[in-house]
């Protein structure tokens, strides 16, 4: 059995970074456990090309939640990275570190050191942002960010004509002086290729010495001697083996990985773990549960003008577009479905965005099976306006169903939960109406597709949004961070409450969820994560 100083389970947007930090300044040795393979992979690459890995196996966990009463009993598609980059790797690559306002709650709670003052010279520090340098942006990190500001479809100026007609002003950058608004996301790629975290970080520090990243290694047991974690037991190639760590043992895993090995080791929730037959090393009923996430669907329309389905649908467009990608880098390819979007409040008075939107110059109304059917769009010119809610009230929990680490844990999202939840999404599908209405984009309208015309009337519309509604991918807080041992899993320096030489660090600390797509704020926990670290050795 090998030992090193640490070991990081999981290589996705937070280990990926934790990998080249700690192993830096070449004194400590560092492995890396990642249960998937390689992300060397020509669909992980191009960034269009996460249609393909949407429910590929070879790269992606594809769970599969509880039937959700919230969501009319849709049993949702939860896909997550598993590979090289985690789900960074397989993500739309939208770049949205979060709202000033969610940090500072972080630091309210009790969590000193999270606020976004002491948050964004780490943001600025990881990052390499095409637009430039300024008060908030950050220039020569190992993150590239593209600006799309030239490369997007025509569409999409009549989308941010539309939502200034209804209110919004243009905003030049989410990740600037304030959130709301209509405007271009800026996403990780660079050359035309995605930047996981894979490539930011972890395939640098693979060429150091000190760095040993093991793939297709699942771990199933965290190793304790009394209440220090001192290993982690994996399977690989149908082996059981050990490894032990000198100094700490972290979880990456993400927000169902993470909780789901705690528990298997004998952390969590007492009665789930005795009713399983496995011996409690630590109570805490927090493992796993404050489950959030966030919670989007689409609204759907016919045009009059040519969008990307003209493109992307025939073989010959295909074709085209392959060639300007293989050749040029550049084209529908190389950018994300999601164009544009914006953040907007559904009640005028609150004092900050609560709903996200996203522009799609394409449709998939008509769906192919076996993969997400962004290469197969609809046969004629659609596109859509798509939204999600940004801090829903309704929590989930994801417990493990048995002893066994093959079998998928149970991911109980309870979506639409709490009638908080449901008003305001009533008020946000009224609004991309309304944007849909505006001159800008009323006269290229041909028609509602989705949800379409007869559905009118409030109850309706609850209806659809159920039926439709399905997850965004951004689950977070199933090990939350918090100063009370008996509210949180982690304390504020993300040590395992209770628990000595572990801690956990990925986007499952989230105290609550962010104003946004996870996965900037899921990086800079791992670089704030690694820094804490770096601090505690002596």
């Amino acid at each position: 059995m090998q030992t090193y100083d640490f070991i990081i389970v999981g290589s996705g947007s937070a280990g990926s970074v934790l990998a080249e930090k700690l192993s830096a300044s070449g004194r400590f040795s560092v492995l890396v456990l990642e249960a998937g393979g390689t992300d060397r992979r020509f669909y992980v690459q191009m960034p269009l090309g996460y249609g393909k890995t949407f429910f590929d196996p070879a790269v992606n966990w594809n769970y599969k939640a509880e039937p959700d009463p919230g969501l009319a009993g849709n049993a949702d598609h939860w896909p997550r990275g598993k590979l090289l980059g985690g789900s960074s790797s397989i993500n739309a690559m939208v770049y949205i570190r979060g709202a000033r306002e969610d940090f500072d709650a972080w630091a309210a709670a009790g969590n000193p050191g999270w606020s976004y003052d002491d948050l964004l010279p780490a943001f600025k520090a990881l990052e390499d942002n095409e637009a430039g340098a300024d008060t908030w942006r950050g220039v020569g990190g190992p993150l590239h960010i593209t600006d799309c500001t030239n490369a997007v479809h025509p569409l999409t100026r009549r989308y941010l004509a539309a939502g200034q007609q209804a209110g919004l002003p243009v905003n030049p950058d989410f990740n600037g002086a304030s959130q709301e608004g209509v405007g271009i996301y800026q996403i990780t790629t660079r050359n035309g290729r995605r930047m996981s975290a894979a490539r930011a970080f972890l395939r640098p520090a693979m060429k150091r010495k000190n760095v040993r990243v093991e793939t297709n290694a699942l771990a199933t047991r965290i190793l304790f001697e009394g209440k220090r974690a001192v290993g982690v037991e994996y399977q690989q190639n149908g082996e059981t083996k050990t490894a032990r760590a000198g100094r700490e043992v972290i979880l990456s895993g993400g927000s169902i990985n993470s909780p789901q090995l705690l528990q298997l080791s004998g952390v969590g929730p007492s009665a789930l773990l005795e009713g399983l037959g496995i011996p409690i090393v630590h109570t805490n009923e927090n493992v796993g549960a404050n489950l959030q996430d966030h919670v989007g669907i689409n609204y759907t329309f016919k045009g009059r003008l040519p969008t990307l389905n003209q493109v992307l649908r025939p073989w010959w467009g295909k074709l085209l577009v392959g060639m300007q990608y293989i050749l040029l880098r550049s084209g529908p390819l190389s950018l994300s479905m999601n164009n544009a979007g914006g953040f907007f409040r559904t009640d005028p008075t609150a004092a900050r965005p609560n709903m996200q939107l996203y522009f799609q110059a394409f449709s998939t109304v008509i769906p192919k099976s076996g993969e997400r059917p962004i290469l197969t769009p609809d046969p004629w010119p659609g596109f859509s306006i798509g939204l999600s809610n940004c801090r829903p009230s309704s929590r989930g929990e994801i417990m493990i169903r048995s002893k066994n680490p093959r079998d998928y844990p149970r991911i109980t999202a309870n979506a639409y939960s709490t009638n908080a939840d449901v008003d305001e999404m009533l008020a946000a599908v009224k609004f991309v109406r309304k944007i849909a209405s505006m001159p800008a984009m009323a006269e290229i309208i041909e028609e509602e597709v989705l949800p379409g015309p007869s559905i009118t009337s409030d109850a309706d519309l609850i209806q659809d949004f159920r039926k439709r509604s399905g997850t965004v991918y951004h689950p977070v807080s199933t090990c939350r961070m918090g100063p009370d041992a008996a509210r949180a899993v982690v304390d504020p320096r993300l040590k395992v409450h209770g628990l000595e030489g572990l801690r956990v660090i990925d986007a499952s600390i989230f105290p609550d969820n962010i104003t946004g797509n996870t996965n900037a704020a899921s990086i800079l926990t791992g670089w704030k994560g690694a820094e804490l670290v770096l601090e505690d050795q002596k």
